[in-house]
């Protein structure tokens, strides 16, 4: 039986809060499924990281809302990259998924990924595109409903590790230093783990 899905509520909160808890979730497209090890927020309102900064386009109106959708947006042209939509209605925030471990469809992974094998199979948000299989199209699907993209309930996740976000040096220098990439402290499955380190209660 498949796993109970995440609701529509569960998103509308910050998006830190939300990035936090989205460790150890699961994230299914047909037989693919992957568990989710790091994660990236970007918040509302003040966030100069945020797609949203500048105001509503074309290209980031799915992450203006409602929450519970996502927008994949085309990366330099060639990684599609997977966020998730937070916060209240007409609050642009999201996070980011940075990195995964296979849970099922392991055969179809490799093979979107170039026969690949390990960690370097979804260590970075484009690998974790190219394994669900996504293009822009998927912008603005709803992910608590059963069909096409699905977020479900995982495993808790007792640890975690904080650092700086990656690829946002045209942000202000405070966003850039901001502790808002989490991952599973200890996992393989991350991406870049010696820029972080465990965060403590």
């Amino acid at each position: 039986m498949p796993g109970r899905l995440l609701p529509r509520h569960f998103y509308a909160r910050d998006a830190l809060d939300v990035a936090r808890d989205l460790l150890g979730q699961e994230i299914w497209r047909g037989e693919v499924g992957l568990r989710i090890t790091e994660v990236e927020a970007y918040r509302y309102p003040d966030d100069t990281a945020n797609h949203c900064r500048s105001g509503l386009t074309a290209r980031n109106a799915p992450m203006w809302g409602p929450p519970g959708h996502a927008y994949v947006y085309l990366c330099y042209g060639l990684h599609q990259m997977l966020n998730l939509v937070t916060n209240r209605d007409g609050e642009g925030a999201a996070v980011l998924i940075r990195s995964c471990e296979p849970v099922a469809g392991h055969g179809l992974i490799r093979r979107r990924r170039g026969g690949k094998d390990g960690p370097v199979l979804l260590t970075g948000p484009g690998k974790v595109g190219q394994a669900l299989g996504l293009d822009t199209s998927f912008s603005g699907h709803p992910l608590y409903r059963r069909g096409g993209l699905e977020v479900r309930k995982g495993a808790p996740v007792a640890d975690v590790a904080v650092g700086a976000r990656i690829g946002i040096g045209y942000a202000e220098p405070a966003h850039q230093d901001a502790e808002w990439r989490l991952a599973v402290a200890g996992s393989s499955w991350v991406s870049h783990a010696r820029q972080l380190r465990e965060a403590h209660p």
